[in-house]
């Protein structure tokens, strides 16, 4: 068992990273930034100027925002102006209504929103807001996570002014892991200290429930339940996987008002990380305990692979996520570490590659493609069939695998994420 202090950093580690959130995260954190920016100020904005990274505006702009039944960028500033809370963090906007969007359309109408691509910087998560009124201005920045603040500005005085490195630096946890630690922790930590992960199985489920009832995005999940699809599908573990994961993802990028559990700053993660272990544990009556500890092993996976990914790249996330998942569905199989390491390399070889074109609506398509290929891994790992260091960029080791797939990820990919972004703009 890893020691008190070790234990207590992970959990530290997950507590942070793994949280609620409402709405995709990028817009949700312009929207947090606009807030903030807002509070300094004192007053509502007359004008706003949003200075973002090419992969905030990527991943805002396809995508619904809650309880708006609005896409993109502008009603996500604007409400973060009129009733954004700072304090909520990536549930900022969960006191909007009716009326505050009517008035978020008003404010809209005004021109009183500018968005601009930040030039010359590199890190890949970066918010700008600056906001002017009655002769005062303000500056918000953050970077580096979806809630780190690093600079803060009210006329000339400076509140906060953090480097942008430090804070990537800060928001990487010190505690190094591996696959095995991960592992470790996951299956012999104390229960009581890792059953608050319950959270996310009842919150994502809440949300793919919600998306049963409605119709949001392209409703994949709900069409997977329909008796046409059914009969092509089939009705099985499998099937519902699919189901649920995908639901969630289309209340989620659909503009739901419905609360998910993130990952690593990212709620299709959570999504991804969470929904496949849930279904299929409970499919397969798996004890309180099994559930708990898969679904640890899961997002704690996510997080070990994004320390070295990072939070934004041309990676889809659901790479990562869906990996994790197929770690926690293989532990419920009966599998060992041997077998979790098995799953890991057999998902690298399978999803690496797969381009984040933005969130939007069809991330649910890709959600289900990425949880498919974990329960392929998590069986393929039972029968001991590994994809070999012969093949493609699977290294022997596990953890030079994922090393492999997140320097692709994060460095090899940059020119597509130039390309995609230039395709989307130019539209």
């Amino acid at each position: 068992m890893l020691s008190k202090d070790m234990r207590d950093s992970i959990i530290a580690m997950i507590k942070r990273e793994v949280v609620p959130a409402i709405g995709c995260t990028e817009p949700v954190a312009v929207s947090l930034c606009v807030a903030r920016a807002t509070e300094l100020l004192g007053v509502v904005p007359e004008k706003i100027t949003a200075r973002l990274s090419a992969n905030i505006l990527k991943n805002a702009m396809g995508v619904g925002i809650p309880a708006t039944g609005m896409i993109g960028l502008p009603i996500a500033i604007a409400l973060g102006a009129l009733v954004g809370r700072s304090e909520y963090e990536l549930e900022v906007l969960k006191d909007a209504d009716a009326e505050a969007v009517e008035r978020g359309k008003q404010y809209i109408a005004q021109e009183r929103i500018a968005i601009e691509l930040k030039k010359g910087i590199t890190e890949k998560l970066y918010v700008e807001i600056e906001a002017e009124a009655e002769g005062h201005r303000a500056v918000a920045i953050i970077a580096g996570g979806h809630t780190r603040f690093i600079f803060l500005q009210r006329d000339d005085e400076v509140l906060c002014d953090e480097s942008i490195a430090t804070s990537a630096e800060e928001c990487a946890d010190e505690v190094e892991l591996t696959l095995r630690r991960v592992y470790d922790f996951a299956t012999t930590a104390p229960l009581e200290e890792i059953e608050f992960i319950e959270e996310s199985m009842h919150l994502n489920k809440a949300a793919a429930e919600s998306a049963f009832a409605g119709d949001y995005g392209h409703s994949l999940g709900k069409m997977l339940r329909r008796d046409k699809e059914i009969k092509i599908m089939g009705d099985s573990i499998f099937s519902r996987i699919l189901s649920y994961t995908a639901s969630a993802c289309d209340a989620r990028m659909g503009g739901a008002k419905v609360p998910v559990m993130s990952n690593s700053g990212s709620g299709n993660q959570g999504i991804t990380a969470t929904l496949p272990v849930v279904v299929y544990g409970e499919e397969c009556g798996a004890s309180h305990e099994q559930m708990i500890r898969a679904l640890v092993l899961s997002h704690l996976t996510v997080i070990y692979i994004k320390q070295s990914l990072g939070r934004l790249s041309a990676l889809c996330g659901c790479v990562v996520a869906a990996s994790g998942s197929s770690c926690g569905i293989t532990y419920l199989m009966g599998g060992g570490y041997d077998e979790v390491a098995i799953a890991v390399k057999n998902m690298i070889a399978n999803l690496t590659g797969m381009i984040c074109d933005g969130a939007k609506p069809s991330c649910a398509l890709k959600l289900a493609s990425g949880v498919s290929t974990a329960v392929l891994s998590a069986m393929m790992a039972m029968e001991g069939r590994c994809v070999s260091k012969l093949e493609g960029i699977i290294d022997e080791d596990v953890d030079r695998s994922i090393r492999n797939l997140t320097a692709i990820g994060r460095d090899g990919m940059n020119a597509t994420d130039e390309m995609i972004l230039d395709i989307m703009t130019s539209k």
